[in-house]
């Protein structure tokens, strides 16, 4: 029996033969996989022949080829289908991934080959994007500890193989938190709920085997119950199991592993020479220092905080109107804003969630990459790794573009969150690749027969996760570890963030905004209303998330507290917190953080990004034409297919002309008018 994760994939543009994988194939796929990197890397060190970049460089790119394909597949199969033999093989792979990754920069023959091609990169003769990937590689090198010895270096590595155990323990064990916990509702418990969320909470029972309706951990649900149930105490109760993810003690509980990731992650700063984590982390970022970084956060954070007070004294005048006295709390806050909506704008989220059916966002999302991008969608009928799961085509007139694959529902298997990933990146180099993107989202799941409805922030979410793809699929580069979003963190959410603004343009909205059942386009007046209360609330949104990027940021800026979720309330109490306000992500829950390294220091990059996208979208507005075809060209060349193939900020001047402040963000966010 050959193993199919190892065998050529005679199929359908070449995507993972997903009805031919078992569980039982990846382990032994990995094996093979490494032995064969190992062998490579090796034989890169070895080679007798003067280093140059063909022969060092570029046969680097080429070494993890069959780990990256098997690697592809499985990861993207334990974030959004995971099992317990999925678990049980990501433990044992996280300190092996990391012992290899620690082999290959510490690997002291190949650090001086590169070294060397380095110093004679000048008669080299290399293009632009070869200078780029040589630097890029060097950087790596000397960031992970090539040139530590002896103890430093066998306790860096220790160090990160540790880390990557943890964060895998971290992830399994939110995961179990959110697929453990659910409370059943009685047909009283309904009332008051729009028919969305009970044919949600119906779903999610009998998803969950349960007798009758259900409220999960998935936000999708969770959070329509709090802006719609008029029972406090129920309210009260999803809050504090949502806000409680990883601190229920026991086995799942966070805590401690939290602890000891701030402080090995200190260690490994130090280690590396550098005074904190955050400086050793943002020193490739567009912002390069955490002061850079607090400055932006604590811009927005004073104007926001001013706009949420003022939002919670007229949300507790409407909740002492319904004869409750006492402090608003968190539990209250979505309700009475909901309640608060419906009587400033007259917008009924029940009566406005039929008009953005899934299917007519998705296909508004593709409307507009063709017109901006010149991008077709046909739908493909391949073996996918779930029945959720969809795949299309992509094309640019006659040019194969890559495979999409969309996977929208949330499920107990699946971690929670939206994010977009890829089976298989875009590259050049040895023949053309290219990319397989996949966006996965947690909606909540219609009965049989039904269309799944959106809230207009889940609509949000798809463009968003969808901009992200675009960048994988429009990416178009010569080395793979240059392509799509292989960029600077805080840069990487620029043409999410971007993207989500076409959702807002009358026409789009006009033409796809369909009602569920008479098919009738969105009313003008309605239309109307909802952009007019695009920031509404806005004071809670931006609140909830900068106090996760300031407790973020306090983490890795300086020594590792002892006690994170003491050092977290410390730093709400400085920045003064709104009582009523939750932060977006605590501690114990905090994947962005906890999980890996990606957003370790980075939470801020969601805002960083937004300067810049606010002032994109802008250019297209200054053309006169949101489509404007030579904009869309200019967004094209210079950021969407271009990857990491230069700095960021270069790549953003190169379009825009100039970088931005964060005066276009305010603004974005209706926060520049606060008194």
């Amino acid at each position: 029996m050959t193993n199919p994760l190892l065998d050529d994939w005679d199929t359908p543009f070449d995507l993972p033969p997903f009805d031919r994988i078992s569980d039982a194939d990846f382990a032994p796929a990995f094996d093979a996989a490494l032995a064969e990197a190992r062998a490579a890397v090796d034989a890169i060190a070895a080679d007798p022949a003067p280093p140059d970049f063909a022969n060092t460089i570029e046969a680097l790119e080429r070494t993890d080829r069959a780990l990256d394909r098997v690697a592809g597949v499985f990861f993207n199969l334990a974030g959004a289908d995971s099992n317990p033999a999925r678990q049980a093989l990501q433990r044992d792979l996280a300190p092996r991934l990391s012992a290899y990754a620690s082999d290959v920069a510490m690997n002291a023959r190949l650090y001086a080959r590169v070294e060397s091609v380095w110093a004679t990169r000048d008669a080299a003769g290399l293009t632009d994007e070869q200078l780029r990937l040589l630097e890029l590689t060097r950087r790596m090198f000397r960031r992970a500890g090539a040139g530590l010895e002896g103890d430093a270096r066998d306790r860096l590595r220790a160090v990160k193989e540790r880390l990557a155990v943890l964060g895998t323990t971290f992830t399994q064990n939110l995961l179990a938190d959110e697929a453990d916990w659910s409370m059943e509702l009685s047909e009283a418990d309904l009332e008051g709920l729009p028919g969305f969320v009970v044919d949600a909470a119906r779903a999610a029972g009998a998803e969950r085997g349960l007798d009758g309706p259900a409220i999960t951990l998935s936000r999708s649900l969770i959070v329509p119950f709090l802006q719609f149930s008029p029972r406090r105490d129920l309210r009260a109760a999803a809050w504090r199991a949502w806000a409680a993810r990883g601190a229920n003690g026991g086995e799942t509980d966070n805590r401690a592993i939290a602890a000891e990731v701030l402080a090995l992650r200190a260690e490994r700063a130090r280690l590396l020479g550098y005074d904190s984590f955050a400086a050793w982390k943002l020193e490739t970022e567009m912002a390069k220092t955490p002061d850079a970084v607090r400055r932006l956060l604590m811009q927005v954070w004073t104007p926001a905080r001013a706009r949420a007070e003022a939002d919670a004294r007229a949300l507790t005048a409407l909740m002492q109107a319904d004869g409750i006295n006492g402090a608003l709390e968190p539990w209250d806050w979505r309700y009475y804003a909901e309640k608060r909506r419906m009587a400033e704008h007259a917008l009924d989220e029940a009566a406005l969630k039929p008009y953005f059916q899934l299917d007519r966002m998705i296909e508004a999302a593709f409307d507009v990459a063709g017109r901006l991008f010149g991008l077709s969608f046909r739908p493909v009928d391949v073996p996918l790794y779930h029945p959720d799961a969809r795949a299309w085509e992509v094309r640019k007139g006659d040019r194969h573009m890559g495979i999409f694959i969309a996977d929208h529902f949330a499920r107990a298997s699946k971690r929670s969150g939206a994010w977009c990933s890829s089976f298989r990146g875009q590259r050049k180099l040895d023949g053309e690749v290219r990319p397989v993107a996949v966006n996965v989202c947690n909606f909540a799941k219609p009965p049989g027969g039904q269309p799944a409805l959106l809230s207009f922030d889940d609509a949000q979410t798809l463009f968003h996760e969808f901009g992200h793809a675009l960048h994988v699929l429009l990416s178009d580069v010569t080395y793979g570890s240059l392509s799509g979003t292989r960029v600077a963190r805080d840069f990487v959410e620029l043409p999410s963030q971007l993207f989500e603004h076409w959702l807002e343009v009358p026409e789009i909205l006009r033409r796809y905004a369909t009602h569920a059942e008479t098919g009738a386009p969105i009313p003008q007046d309605t239309l109307d209303r909802l952009l007019a209360a695009r920031n509404f609330d806005q004071g809670f949104a931006t609140v909830e998330y900068t106090a996760s990027a300031l407790v973020d940021l306090a983490f890795h800026d300086g020594p590792a507290p002892a006690d994170p979720v003491a050092r977290q309330q410390d730093v709400l109490a400085e920045i003064g917190m709104p009582r009523a306000i939750g932060m977006r992500h605590a501690t114990p829950h905090f994947a962005h953080v906890f999980a890996g390294d990606g957003y370790s220091s980075g939470y801020y990059s969601y805002m960083w990004s937004e300067m810049m996208d606010a002032d994109a979208f802008a250019a297209f507005e200054e053309a006169g034409d949101v489509f404007d075809q030579t904009t869309a060209e200019k967004l094209e060349r210079h950021i969407l297919s271009a990857g990491g193939t230069d700095e960021a900020d270069a790549l953003y001047t190169a379009f825009r002309g100039r970088m931005p402040g964060v005066e276009a963000l305010l603004r974005g966010r209706g926060l520049d008018r606060v008194a």
